[in-house]
């Protein structure tokens, strides 16, 4: 355990860690990865059942991107972004082809909350209007705009945030009260039906976008069907409201199409905002991709956003070089077949663990939820509270047994890279059953 207590203690000597106190920073190190593992600096393996922060779907060490890195290194990594360079040109016209019809211009950032902060900039100027409106059960990034925007509890920090954001209530079907008593488009429409209302509260003259998530992510993989993805675009319709749909964690086969409101194609994005997939870690990297008419408006109106590293060259090349592999490997089509090999897993494991309340998600993008009872849907960690003793012993046991992966209130995630197979999908299975039997332990009824 030495060269990992050392190294662990470096880190928490000399840097600050987010999202929680520093005396309760407990890091596991990593000093190698390969594939869907990583190794600690002792050489435990982990499988990366989360590939870190949902983003490294291509998995770890892919030599075909790491040589297009070393390739653009060797003839240029940087150039301010009013200089023009094949990187971003050929990043630019591929993020055409594969976003959705009518997107057609890509305005470059470091990752997926400036590029969300560029995008309400950018729904503010065309429109003239100010509000946004957003779900509470939503995360969109950590800073300051961002942050205001996700419903995401560690905004409450941030409170009162940007005075311009307002929250709709979420398709949570599992514990919504809209949901009671009604079939599932039932609920969906008592949502669209108090979102129209908000809508008129609010005032329809002053709002410029609805900001979504493609496919909810650490919010709790909170997905509305059909009924309410058709409701929300003719609300915009209706109202002349621009849709910004948040693709940073659904995007790039995560749910096994390459962007999560693919699987909505009735709907039209003015503006899809990606990070993460994008270039799988390997190099910092966001994009705002807007529609031609949106590009048109700045044609003769200043577009008051930049960054120094806006289209980092060498950011552009790791872009491309990871949307080859999806392409060259069929990882959009793969995260879907083993998205349905990984339910299957899922639902077996519910039908054997009565702490198993809800299992949620599609291709590699799936959430498991844990109750006390399963009658009363009790959870065993509330929502906005610290986790309680059986949740954490949870966690304690999957990390263990050599897997990584958010554990958050009541939810494992279940988001692995897509290149996993069926043996690493029934490795990480069998630790998640070894954990759902600490978890019955505690179950009541």
């Amino acid at each position: 355990m030495v060269k990992h207590v050392e190294l662990a203690r470096r880190n928490k000597q000399f840097t600050l860690t987010s999202w929680q106190t520093q005396n309760g920073w407990r890091p596991v190190s990593m000093a190698r990865a390969d594939d869907v593992y990583f190794w600690d600096a002792n050489g435990k393996r982990y499988l990366d059942w989360s590939s870190q922060l949902v983003n490294v779907n291509i998995g770890h060490n892919n030599q075909q991107v790491i040589e297009a890195i070393q390739a653009q290194a060797a003839k240029l990594t940087y150039a301010m972004p009013s200089l023009a360079t094949e990187p971003r040109a050929r990043l630019g016209e591929l993020l055409a082809e594969i976003t959705p019809d009518g997107l057609t211009k890509s305005f470059f950032t470091l990752g997926g909350a400036d590029a969300i902060e560029n995008a309400m900039k950018i729904a503010r100027l065309v429109t003239g209007r100010q509000k946004i409106l957003t779900r509470y059960r939503a995360y969109h990034g950590g800073t300051f705009g961002a942050m205001s925007a996700g419903g995401d509890p560690r905004r409450l920090a941030n409170e009162p945030g940007v005075p311009w954001i307002v929250r709709l209530h979420d398709p949570y079907a599992y514990r919504s009260p809209l949901y009671d008593g009604r079939t599932r488009d039932e609920g969906d429409q008592a949502l669209i039906d108090q979102m129209a209302e908000t809508i008129e509260y609010e005032g329809a003259d002053n709002i410029a976008a609805v900001l979504l998530e493609g496919y909810s992510g650490t919010s709790g993989i909170i997905q509305g069907e059909e009924v309410y993805w058709r409701g929300v675009q003719q609300l915009c319709d209706q109202y002349g409201l621009l849709l910004i749909i948040d693709e940073v964690m659904s995007g790039y086969g995560r749910t096994g199409k390459w962007f999560g409101v693919n699987h909505y194609p009735w709907v039209k994005p003015d503006i899809i905002v990606m990070a993460k997939g994008l270039t799988s870690g390997y190099v910092p990297l966001g994009a705002v991709v807007v529609s031609e008419q949106i590009a048109a408006h700045f044609e003769e109106n200043v577009l008051w956003a930049g960054l120094t590293y806006s289209a980092h060259a060498l950011a552009c090349a790791a872009a491309i070089a990871n949307i080859q592999v999806y392409r060259q490997q069929d990882l959009i089509e793969r995260s879907a077949k083993m998205g349905q090999v990984l339910r299957a897993g899922l639902v077996a494991l519910a039908e054997k663990h009565p702490s198993v309340g809800d299992i949620r998600g599609t291709g590699l993008h799936q959430v498991i939820e844990l109750v006390k009872n399963r009658d009363s849907r009790e959870p065993f960690s509330p929502f906005n509270q610290p986790m309680t003793e059986p949740m954490q012993k949870v966690a304690a046991l999957l990390l263990a047994n050599g897997m990584s992966t958010f554990v958050k209130w009541n939810w494992i995630f279940c988001t692995p890279p897509l290149i996993i197979n069926e043996a690493q999908i029934e490795e990480g299975l069998s630790i998640i059953d070894k954990a759902l039997m600490l978890a019955d332990a505690y179950t009541e009824g």
